[in-house]
């Protein structure tokens, strides 16, 4: 199995940053991608980034563009996304997922395994 665990989020005002981290674990060898998804609060599930495990491939929701960068910590097995100008509307459950398939997929139902979810919040 794969095992992630995320860590880094808070409470931040607009316009601040924050550095989510995924620590990845278990059979990393069988990894693809890396995806980062959202869920605000009455809103569904939504894909934020996406990052294949050799950290060639890169894939950004619109609302990410320009503010979040994702990568990998190859020595260590962490996966991280860098959040700037966080905005009120980034208020989410932020939870990073691995997929075992061969491509890079913005949908979450291709992933296979998920973390239990970071809490971040923006204040006005």
């Amino acid at each position: 199995q794969v095992q992630l665990v995320e860590s880094g989020g808070g409470l931040v005002q607009a316009g601040d940053s924050l550095r989510l981290s995924c620590a990845v674990s278990g059979r990393t060898f069988s990894i693809y991608a890396m995806g980062w998804f959202r869920q605000g609060p009455g809103k569904e599930r939504e894909f934020v980034v996406a990052l294949s495990w050799s950290g060639s491939i890169t894939g950004y929701a619109d609302s990410a563009k320009g503010r979040f960068t994702i990568s990998r910590d190859n020595a260590k097995n962490i996966v991280y996304l860098q959040m700037n100008s966080l905005k009120p509307e980034d208020t989410a459950i932020y939870s990073c997922a691995a997929r075992l398939g061969g491509d890079i997929s913005y949908d979450p139902a291709h992933y296979d395994y998920w973390g239990q979810g970071t809490q971040v919040t923006v204040s006005s």
